[in-house]
């Protein structure tokens, strides 16, 4: 019997990592290029996937950034006269399938640009309070790295996330 448990015990470490713990990596590559491309929708889809697959401080924080990201992005924007990419964000973010191709949303840039500013820091604000209240301490020292993240990369940061969080 002790056997046939050393046995199981190699295989387990032989096989590597679990599949799911791959898997929630593989959610935050993928949010890290979605990031870089502008395509918020997805890298948000892509950390809300990172919650369901591995809950924790950090993927509720990751979730929180994608929200923080995407305001930072569209106040960019809007800081640089920039409204027919604010209203190709919300097109973005509005409509997930064909159907915008025959439906296509009528909305003002400026008006589009504060329904997602709300929204998004609605949902921030709800996946920081999951993240702190999992642990705040882990929760704080994210934030930190993040704020630091912001000051070096005050022209950019929402195109990724912090270089210590290993995405």
């Amino acid at each position: 019997m002790l056997g046939g448990a050393m046995c199981l015990a190699l295989l387990a470490v032989a096989a590597g990592p679990p599949a799911e713990a791959e898997q929630a990596r593989n959610n935050l590559s993928r949010a890290k290029v979605f990031l870089a491309a502008g395509d918020y929708r997805h890298a948000i889809e892509m950390c809300q996937k990172e919650v369901e697959a591995a809950p924790s401080v950090e993927s509720y924080v990751y979730l929180t950034y994608a929200y923080h990201a995407l305001n930072g992005y569209l106040d960019h924007l809007a800081r640089t006269d920039q409204w027919v990419k604010v209203e190709q964000l919300y097109v973005n973010l509005a409509f997930h399938d064909l159907d915008a191709l025959t439906n296509p949303p009528d909305i003002l840039a400026r008006m589009a640009k504060e329904i997602i500013h709300e929204s998004a820091d609605r949902q921030a604000d709800v996946s920081a309070a999951m993240a702190a209240r999992l642990n705040e301490a882990s929760t704080a020292r994210l934030w930190k790295q993040q704020t630091a993240w912001r000051v070096a990369k005050p022209d950019s940061w929402w195109a990724g996330p912090p270089l210590e969080w290993g995405w």
